[in-house]
C-alpha cells in the first residue's frame, strides 16, 4: 500500500514521502498514530502543492536574507558603554545587545542566536558574523565607543 508520511517516521521516510508499506502496517499502526495517509489522488494533489508552496516560501525567504546581508555590510551599529582603566569595559558586548541596537538604529530585526562573535571586552571596531540561514552569512561592523 503507497502511503504519504505526514511525520518522519524512523525507517520508513520523512515527512511528506511517499512510501510503500504493508497493509497491516499502514492500517494498525500509521493510520491511527496519523503518521501518514492513504496516497489518493487528492492526497498526492495536496502534497504537491504543499510541496510547491513550500519551496516559493523558501525562495522568498532566501532573498530577504540575502537582501538583509547586503544592508547589513552598510550599517555600522554603534554601542555606548562604560569603562574602568585601561580602556576596559565594565563586562562585554553581547550578541543580544548588537541585536538590539541593530533593531533600535536601523530597524532590523536579527535574533541575536544568528550573530556570531565572541565576547567583545574593549573599545574599537569588531568584525560580527551573522549567519541567515539557507547558507547565508554576513558581516555587521560593530562600533563600541566610550558612554
Amino acid at each position: 500500500m503507497k502511503v504519504i508520511l505526514q511525520q518522519d517516521v524512523r525507517g520508513q521516510g520523512k515527512k511528506g514521502q511517499m512510501v510503500e508499506v504493508s497493509d497491516g502496517y499502514a492500517r494498525n499502526f500509521l493510520f491511527p498514530r496519523k503518521l501518514a495517509v492513504a496516497a489518493t489522488t487528492d492526497n498526492v494533489n495536496t502534497m504537491k502543492l504543499q510541496d510547491q508552496a513550500r519551496r516559493e516560501r523558501e525562495a522568498k525567504e532566501k532573498e530577504e536574507a540575502m537582501a538583509l546581508v547586503a544592508k547589513l555590510k552598510e550599517c555600522p551599529v554603534k554601542i555606548t558603554a562604560k569603562s574602568g582603566a585601561g580602556g576596559k569595559l565594565f563586562g562585554s558586548v553581547t550578541t543580544k545587545e548588537i541585536s538590539a541596537a541593530l533593531k533600535e538604529q536601523y530597524g532590523y530585526q536579527i535574533d541575536s542566536k544568528r550573530l556570531h562573535c565572541d565576547p567583545i571586552k574593549s573599545f574599537g571596531t569588531f568584525q560580527v558574523k551573522c549567519k541567515m540561514g539557507y547558507e547565508i552569512s554576513g558581516i555587521v561592523t560593530v562600533m563600541v565607543t566610550e558612554g
